[in-house]
């Protein structure tokens, strides 16, 4: 077992390896700043590349996303389960979650960050909604115009507040 974890380990190691590019350490107080869910993948090393959104240069033929966008994205949708991140696609999708209020009713949203800039132009999100229909199966059911639109404005003004933030510390 622990001779496949090793081998797992290598295997990942080199393939990073391959992936071209240079990374910098982060900054303290960027690392260290919010909580939650979120707050987990801000200390990973994938998350850590992301800082070549900043100044341009990526490699390996990445396209960098807008490190504030991807945090703002991570914290606002921080509320429903995370079902995958892709810093390098730009590509965050939570898992079906249900409020109690509302059993029979559940969402699940994606965001796609496509852009190192910050503008509105660079994010879109994508809200799916299903309902229980008489025999108990999730059934999908139409969500209202305004909502992913809400969640966008929301996640606007989020990474607003960081990069604001990043230039009052820093």
């Amino acid at each position: 077992m622990s001779q496949l974890r090793i081998g797992a380990a290598l295997a990942a190691a080199i393939a990073l390896a391959g992936c071209g590019g240079t990374v910098t350490e982060p900054k303290e107080d960027a690392r260290n700043s919010g909580g939650g869910a979120a707050g987990n993948y801000e200390n990973s090393r994938v998350t850590d590349m992301l800082d070549l959104g900043a100044g341009g240069g990526g490699g390996g033929g990445l396209t960098p996303v807008n490190r504030h966008l991807w945090r703002a994205s991570l914290d606002t949708l921080s509320y429903l389960p995370l079902a995958s991140t892709d810093p390098f696609t730009g590509v965050i999708a939570t898992d079906w979650a249900a409020s109690p209020e509302a059993p029979n009713e559940r969402f699940k949203v994606t965001a796609y960050v496509r852009s190192p800039e910050l503008t509105a132009q660079a994010l879109q999100v994508a809200v799916y909604r299903e309902v229980r229909d008489e025999a108990g199966a999730w059934v999908t059911a139409p969500v209202a115009g305004a909502t992913a639109r809400q969640l966008e404005d929301a996640i606007l003004l989020r990474a607003r507040q960081l990069k604001l933030g990043e230039r009052q510390s820093g």
